[in-house]
């Protein structure tokens, strides 16, 4: 921080939504629950039985009756299939189908498609402090064609960035009109909360679409140099789950993303000597975590 007020006020806005995705689910109005551990909730293989519901926020959650991504389709292929990772709410799934559809026809090549959730959601053991309510989908900006090959080969890619090693701006030798053209069809996709890119792809997005509707939804955070990370909101059959606050208002290119490239940015704030009790999760993912198994392979 520089220890003016202006400054203080910058980096609030700029951190929003990093206070906001880390927003326990009992101060959205859920009931605390379980310590969240999570190796518990990496051990399951199979989702909860019962119908479908995200439980918590996305940060501080879990799924119910989570339904697995197939390992590809029309206009997907998914991507490190050993994590156990493609399991979700049924609305990620039909983002997924959704946003593979429109890129297929628009002439894209399948797309990988990354985490989504564990088979109950909940914290993962690395990777991730989100995706644990099953309304995150990964989907990489890697528009290479693509040959179907199977599943157990897609472990190990090589995925390059689409940023220069100084982070100011897009590599123009891998950048194309065509990843925008991705991005743009996952953020107006149906039910979508926000979309998250690297700064220096929202920046390259301000300069050529500035003022379009759809860069509401499209925020900068750290990393997401070659993937997209997609974040749906609470559908209607999830009481319990909880939506982070929508993004502001306007198309964010303006002094909140300037600051992402700021030396102030490049300190991310140090994380407090003395952390307070571990998080619990809602109280209806006790009973997920110890739900039999649902039918199925």
């Amino acid at each position: 921080m520089r220890g003016t007020a202006c400054g203080t006020d910058r980096l609030l806005r700029a951190l929003g939504l990093a206070m906001l995705l880390l927003l326990p689910a009992s101060r959205a109005g859920a009931a605390e629950g379980p310590v969240a551990r999570a190796a518990d909730w990496a051990a399951p293989a199979r989702p909860a039985a019962g119908p479908p519901r995200a439980i918590g926020g996305t940060s501080l959650g879990c799924l119910a009756g989570g339904v697995a991504l197939p390992h590809d389709g029309p206009g997907w292929q998914a991507i490190r299939v050993s994590r156990n990772r493609h399991w979700g709410h049924p609305a990620a799934i039909a983002l997924v189908e959704h946003v593979a559809g429109r890129a297929q026809a628009a002439g894209l090549p399948d797309l990988w498609i990354g985490d989504i959730a564990q088979p109950r959601g909940g914290p993962l053991p690395w990777g991730h402090a989100s995706h644990q309510t099953g309304l995150d989908v990964d989907i990489w900006l890697d528009l290479r064609p693509k040959p179907l090959v199977p599943a157990g080969r897609r472990e190990e890619l090589s995925i390059p960035s689409l940023v220069l090693p100084d982070g100011m701006a897009v590599d123009p030798a891998r950048w194309t009109a065509r990843h925008a053209q991705l991005i743009r069809i996952a953020a107006e996709a149906p039910g979508v909360d926000r979309l998250l890119v690297n700064p220096a792809i929202k920046r390259r997005l301000c300069a050529d679409h500035g003022g379009a509707a759809w860069l509401r939804r499209v925020r900068p955070w750290r990393g997401h140099d070659s993937h997209m990370h997609v974040r749906l909101r609470c559908p209607p059959d999830s009481p319990l789950c909880r939506d982070i606050a929508p993004p502001p208002p306007g198309d964010g290119c303006d002094s909140t993303l300037d600051w992402w490239f700021t030396e102030e940015a490049g300190r991310p704030p140090a994380r407090p000597a003395r952390p307070g009790p571990p998080p619990r999760l809602p109280a209806a993912c006790t009973g997920v975590l110890a739900a039999p198994d649902a039918p199925g392979r």
